[in-house]
């Protein structure tokens, strides 16, 4: 988050109602890029991928994504940006990220489909969808599990949601947040596995939403090569995810893939910026 939404919160959850539902509790945490890099030096982390979110007002998504933008610039080997938009207005959102992907964003996300468009307006998105496949480009999207605990931005961007997001373009590159609120246990149905073959998952707030036998059960259902290494920092600090991780006691490439290589693959990184 940009320096001056932190520092004047209150005003914010009072404009997008969105960010109120994560950040109106002042023990919730927000944290600027400086921030981030300092977090990444004292834990060992070489890379981060930043994210903007589906907030509810496209300003501050413009304001996100902008400041995202000047991070990535200022931290190239770094920091990695995927910035969004509103699509509301399908011609004004695809303005935005071509002008955030010439500016350097790698992906665009967190795209919430229960928001933005709507969970009723899935279709809305198909534009985004043929926009980023054409140029191979990767969607990150929000994802809530059906059940289990409530708690602030859960939202409602089921597995079904999903399914209905990825079939828009089954060509598309997607990764689905939180282990895809579940949506390992579709498989073994035919005609969504042919569906989930572009589809990766990563492990952001996993402590708060399944116990650490979650990382087998997906390498199993998808392969270990489809596992992305997630924090939702600030939410937690990394330490907590790498020693679940280090117990699991998993092959050393399964586990140097979780933590980088399949990433560095997906995003097409090079070797320079090891």
């Amino acid at each position: 988050m940009p320096p001056h939404i932190k520092a004047n919160r209150d005003k914010y959850v009072h404009s997008d109602s969105v960010f109120a539902e994560i950040f109106a509790d002042p023990k919730s945490r927000l944290a600027t890029a400086d921030e981030l890099i300092s977090s990444m030096d004292n834990d060992g982390v070489d890379m981060s991928v930043v994210l903007n979110y589906g907030w509810s007002s496209a300003s501050l998504t413009r304001e996100v994504n902008d400041y995202l933008l000047e991070s990535i610039a200022r931290f190239p080997k770094r920091l990695i940006g995927f910035c969004t938009a509103r699509f509301d207005n399908s011609d004004a959102a695809l303005k935005e990220i071509e002008m955030c992907i010439a500016a350097g964003a790698k992906g665009v996300g967190e795209i919430r489909p229960d928001i933005t468009p709507g969970k009723g307006k899935i279709g809305l998105l198909k534009p985004l969808t043929d926009y980023l496949s054409e140029r191979n480009i990767i969607m990150l999207t929000h994802s809530s599990e059906l059940d289990g605990h409530s708690y602030p931005g859960k939202g409602s961007a089921t597995p079904d949601l999903l399914l209905s997001l990825i079939k828009l373009n089954p060509n598309l590159k997607i990764v689905c947040a939180h282990w895809g609120g579940g949506l390992h246990l579709q498989t073994g149905i035919p005609e969504i596995n042919n569906t989930l073959h572009n589809v990766y998952f990563d492990s952001a707030a996993s402590p708060f939403l399944y116990p650490p036998d979650i990382y087998q059960n997906v390498i199993t259902a998808f392969g270990a090569e489809k596992l992305l290494f997630g924090s939702d920092y600030p939410l937690l600090k990394t330490n907590r995810y790498l020693n679940e991780i280090k117990n699991l006691h998993l092959p050393p490439a399964v586990e140097k893939g979780i933590l980088g290589e399949n990433a560095r693959r997906l995003l097409k990184l090079g070797e320079e910026l090891k």
